[in-house]
């Protein structure tokens, strides 16, 4: 199963990635967790330190392994010449619980849209990893709206948008949406984050329902996540934490909806 996590910066998102990825492991998947945000926290939210996740070198800033991948340079032309079995082997990072990291970094070149060598290796990594070894991918996604006009997560088979009841998220989260179906993405849902109140699930509910949107599920606040992030730990490994049993549903819920 390959699972897209997207929404506005500030939401939530890389904590909801994570959150899955270890929530499939403990379902006995074999997990890598993509990390394609240009500002990259993941590794940390897996349990990483500060100075384990800076030695971490992002696949699309190892010239030599693009270059030697797709039969060019950053610029230009190029080709696919390369299956992912070696750069998962190679280049994945084992994490403290359980989720093979990948950091696959931005490359950026003027233009919207602009498919750059690194950005086709995210795509041939979606396209070939859990069909061909049977495993669950998650992939965080750069916050807001401009990777989708790369195509990164056009192989998925979910889009998760974490919102909150902020409307400049929601107001994201339906351009996401927009997006990701003119892209031909089947299944784009929402996740409800740091919920406090019943007034701010309805909220979201109201804006999803006159939007055509579809509310995978919600995930409360906890102040677990915000004591764990002020001392740089995960809050994912306190697995009494109210936010890891409600993403752990969230992952049985993707689940049984791809059944």
């Amino acid at each position: 199963m390959k699972v897209a996590v997207s929404g506005k910066g500030g939401v939530g998102k890389t904590l909801v990635a994570a959150g899955l990825a270890v929530s499939f492991v403990k379902r006995g998947f074999k997990t890598i967790a993509i990390d394609a945000d240009p500002s990259p926290n993941l590794a940390l939210s897996l349990g990483l330190s500060s100075d384990e996740a800076r030695r971490i070198v992002p696949i699309s800033e190892n010239k030599e392994l693009v270059e030697a991948k797709t039969g060019t340079g950053y610029a230009g032309v190029y080709r696919l010449t390369f299956t992912v079995d070696d750069i998962v082997r190679d280049y994945a990072v084992e994490t403290p619980l359980g989720v093979n990291l990948i950091v696959m970094g931005t490359v950026r070149s003027v233009g919207a849209g602009c498919t750059c060598p690194a950005n086709a290796v995210v795509r041939s990594l979606l396209r070939h990893l859990v069909v061909e070894r049977g495993e669950a991918v998650v992939l965080d996604m750069e916050a807001g709206v401009e990777h989708m006009g790369r195509g990164t997560a056009r192989h998925v088979d979910v889009m998760l948008v974490v919102v909150n009841a902020n409307m400049k998220s929601l107001e994201t989260a339906e351009r996401i949406h927009e997006l990701g179906i003119k892209a031909g993405m089947k299944r784009i849902l929402l996740v409800g984050n740091k919920i406090e109140n019943e007034a701010q699930k309805e909220a979201i509910e109201k804006f999803a329902v006159e939007n055509g949107l579809i509310v995978l599920d919600y995930l409360p606040f906890d102040p677990k996540v915000v004591e764990a992030e002020m001392r740089g730990e995960t809050p994912l490994k306190y697995n009494d934490a109210i936010v890891v049993r409600a993403l752990e549903r969230l992952c049985d819920k993707l689940l049984q909806d791809n059944i």
